[in-house]
């Protein structure tokens, strides 16, 4: 299918590292009118990001028969998105933020596998990411001037059957999101996602993971709850719309 980068609207989900976002990219890309599922690592500062956009997607994979949107994530405060400069293109964002304890553990626990040395395998440094980039998230609800939508992350796990139909609304979707997923060229590999085992499973998988073993700082947890708290508090109030926990 030959296709230009106008004729495909764009999903962009920001969010952060272990934010389950590889999950709710594999079902946003499972459906029959969206392209793409992992991140691209690429910044939206102008109209020339979206024709690279499209080539990197097409690197390896082909756009669907009669598909409408193409997506990408947004995890690192290294990718900004500045939806005013990407002229006329049809875009939806989406926000999402997991709870810091759960996170901070994630990254630790991710990057402690590594075999080199990394950072992000102290708590320290794992927070200072989370607390920067939840930070950068709620500057980008005050100046986007574009709507979005929030969720709570834990919510693809815990009420998935609330939180799909929400979602495919807001995305004008012709079919509701599927809770099952495929399993794409890209899935698991190095910096495109979840590496693990369980993302290839093609559902949700609502078992938690133990990581009790990991020990975070009372004083470092503290101020990245706070932060989170606060940003949260504010994405939420500039959003469109929101579907949250409790």
């Amino acid at each position: 299918m030959n296709a230009s980068p106008e004729r495909h609207a764009r999903i962009f989900l920001l969010s952060h590292m272990r934010a389950l976002t590889s999950l709710a990219g594999h079902i946003l890309g499972s459906h029959p009118e969206i392209n793409g599922y992992y991140e691209m690592h690429i910044s939206y500062e102008d109209a020339s990001a979206l024709d690279k956009q499209l080539e990197v997607f097409q690197e390896s994979d082909v756009l669907k028969k009669n598909s409408r949107y193409l997506f990408d994530k947004l995890l690192h405060n290294d990718y900004v998105l500045k939806p005013g400069q990407l002229g006329p293109a049809n875009i939806k964002i989406l926000i999402s933020l997991l709870e810091p304890e759960r996170t901070i553990k994630s990254i630790v626990d991710l990057f402690a596998q590594k075999e080199i040395e990394d950072p992000y395998a102290s708590p320290l440094e794992a927070a200072n990411y989370y607390i920067a980039r939840v930070q950068a998230l709620a500057d980008f609800s005050r100046t986007a001037n574009q709507p979005y939508y929030y969720f709570d992350a834990e919510l693809l796990q815990r009420t998935p059957e609330s939180l799909l139909p929400r979602l495919s609304d807001w995305l004008e979707l012709d079919t509701p999101l599927a809770e099952h997923y495929q399993v794409f060229s890209q899935t698991g590999k190095a910096r495109k996602g979840d590496s693990s085992g369980r993302i290839h499973s093609g559902r949700i998988d609502r078992t938690p993971t133990d990581r009790s073993h990991i020990a975070i700082p009372e004083n470092v947890l503290g101020r990245a709850r706070e932060v989170y708290r606060e940003c949260r508090r504010e994405i939420i109030g500039n959003a469109a719309d929101s579907v949250r926990l409790g």
